[in-house]
């Protein structure tokens, strides 16, 4: 099966899951905080450098449990509207 592209604001949505994390995240390694999430130390490095802009829900909800996140706020950054939209509206 072919997976299509991601389109710009797929990806755009993927930054901002990845800014979140690294900045939930902290200090503390990759390593710990996948281990406690029960990823891979690389799949969370690539989801913080926004390579893998769609995770899956499950991996999604370890992450945010382990780092403190309610899915609620990990929703509405991934779904805010992105800056330039916002200011060509006003």
């Amino acid at each position: 099966m072919v997976r299509l592209p991601l389109t710009p604001a797929e990806l755009e949505r993927g930054q901002r899951l990845g800014a979140l994390l690294r900045r939930a995240r902290g200090e503390r390694s990759i390593l710990v905080v996948a281990l406690d999430a029960r990823v891979s130390p690389e799949t969370l490095r690539k989801i913080e450098t926004g390579r893998v802009a769609t995770p899956a829900f499950p991996t999604i909800a370890a992450l945010a449990g382990v780092l403190g996140l309610s899915l609620d706020a990990v929703w509405a950054e991934m779904n805010r509207p992105a800056p330039e939209l916002s200011e060509s509206r006003a």
